[in-house]
């Protein structure tokens, strides 16, 4: 006589025919907070920046000298408009699908590499603050001296390449991304929506049929027969 045990043997709790969950499904899925976070911090960091003071002078005022300063804005306002660009394709992206959302991913990619461009090419801030002096002297040929940088046009490239980060990641991993449209099944068709009975009898659900738009005189049945 064999050996019969009385403990159970394991269960596995996977249902058998459950299909292995892919490895870019989870990635893609990982990648959209991600994207989010990076897109949205950088663009603030820009917009933020932007504002800041980007460079220092002094214009000669006869004997005296004036100090000038010129901020992000005056000195180029590229960077922030990109942001702002970025931010929109950022929201896109989950708007649409396919090629357009593709599309939509470049565009957010290249608005953050053309931000932290014009950031660190275009930031010395000589031609902001010459103007600024030929306005604050009256006199055409004013121009600065000892010109000065600050740091906020490195800042400002550093969360523009965030942005250029989360385009990336719109790229690599947006396919598997949801997007809007939840109305719609999984096969792209609407979901049917389902009609209240109403009881000729009953006043109330005549009121009820009325103010939901629908024409109590018929058979809500009658059409699904159909």
């Amino acid at each position: 006589m064999g050996y019969v045990s009385a403990v159970p043997p394991p269960r596995n709790e996977a249902h058998p025919d459950a299909e292995p969950e892919a490895p870019d499904s989870r990635s893609g899925r990982r990648s959209v907070a991600v994207a989010l976070l990076l897109g949205a911090l950088g663009a603030t960091v820009v917009l933020l920046a932007s504002g800041r003071t980007w460079a220092r002078g002094t214009a000669a005022i006869g004997t005296d000298s004036l100090q000038l300063a010129a901020d992000g804005r005056a000195v180029t306002g590229l960077p922030a408009a990109l942001a702002i660009v970025g931010l929109a394709a950022l929201v896109a992206v989950f708007a649409v699908r396919g090629r357009s959302r593709l599309l939509v991913s470049g565009l957010l990619a290249l608005s953050g590499l053309g931000a932290a461009l014009s950031a660190v090419l275009g930031g010395d801030g000589r031609s902001a603050l010459d103007a600024q002096a030929v306005r604050t002297t009256a006199d055409s040929a004013a121009h600065v001296a000892g010109l000065t940088q600050t740091t906020w046009p490195y800042v400002t490239a550093a969360g523009a390449v965030l942005i250029l980060a989360a385009g990336l990641l719109a790229l690599r991993f947006g396919r598997s991304w949801p997007s809007m449209g939840g109305r719609y099944e999984r096969d792209g068709s609407p979901r049917r929506r389902t009609v209240a009975a109403v009881d000729p009898d009953r006043p109330e659900d005549l009121w009820k049929a009325l103010d939901r738009g629908e024409d109590p005189t018929t058979d809500p049945g009658a059409d699904r027969a159909h």
